[in-house]
């Protein structure tokens, strides 16, 4: 069992900080370093980009162990427009639906502060993640930003 909340104070962003690194070496796996150019101003500025009232970022703790193995953001991109950022479960708690459970409270999130679409970008071995997007209707869309690795999916969808 998982609980899903809103990071708000200090010690949960230091928390997703170090999920945000955990999640980077994650993706290394499949290439260079994606999208990274300005990581670590991201992560100087967390609360400013994923804060109240235009953003959020949820963590995921496992109630048996209260360890924190998963987190997920959304930031503002545009008027009505948002992004998913970061969606990272760890290793040891695949395979019980936490990535959906996250997704879900992002979702509802975004459509609370009001937007109307939410984009993403994911890669192209990321199999699990893309099935993931699809099943909730997430459709390829033209490449939103300047992006560096080929292979490289922007998705979108309409909440």
């Amino acid at each position: 069992m998982f609980a899903i909340r809103r990071a708000t104070t200090a010690e949960e962003f230091e928390i997703a900080r170090q999920l945000f690194r955990e999640y980077r070496r994650a993706i290394s796996q499949f290439g260079p370093d994606i999208c990274f150019q300005s990581f670590d101003r991201e992560l100087d500025v967390l609360p400013e980009m994923y804060g109240h009232p235009r953003g959020a970022l949820f963590l995921a703790t496992r109630s048996t162990d209260g360890e924190t193995v998963g987190c997920v953001g959304l930031r503002a991109l545009e008027p009505g427009v948002c992004e998913m950022k970061r969606l990272y479960v760890r290793e040891s708690a695949r395979g019980h639906g936490l990535g959906r459970h996250l997704v879900d409270a992002l979702l509802a999130e975004a459509r609370k502060l009001g937007y109307n679409r939410m984009r993403l970008d994911t890669l192209e071995p990321m199999t699990a993640a893309r099935a993931l997007y699809a099943s909730l209707g997430f459709r390829e869309i033209p490449p939103y930003n300047e992006h560096p690795v080929n292979g490289t999916s922007f998705l979108e969808l309409t909440l």
